[in-house]
């Protein structure tokens, strides 16, 4: 069953990659995540997603922590 939740995920105008926005659509959804979970829930290898991530983090889009990755 699809959430009804009014909430609206927002996408920088920055990024303009579909693969870059997937990335970053999944960090804001799971808040913290590995590079491991990532690839699991995306089916993106991590080829393609260690650049992203890189990115994301250059762009100040997303930090590094801990056990991961998250958006800032």
């Amino acid at each position: 069953m699809m959430s009804t939740s009014k909430q609206r995920l927002a996408v920088p105008d920055e990024l303009t990659s579909p693969q870059a926005k997937l990335v970053y659509l999944a960090l804001l959804v799971q808040e913290n995540a590995t590079v491991d979970e990532l690839q699991q829930m995306l089916g993106l290898p991590k080829l393609t997603l260690l650049p992203l991530l890189t990115a994301l983090v250059t762009d100040d889009l997303a930090r590094r922590t801990e056990d991961g990755y998250a958006c800032q």
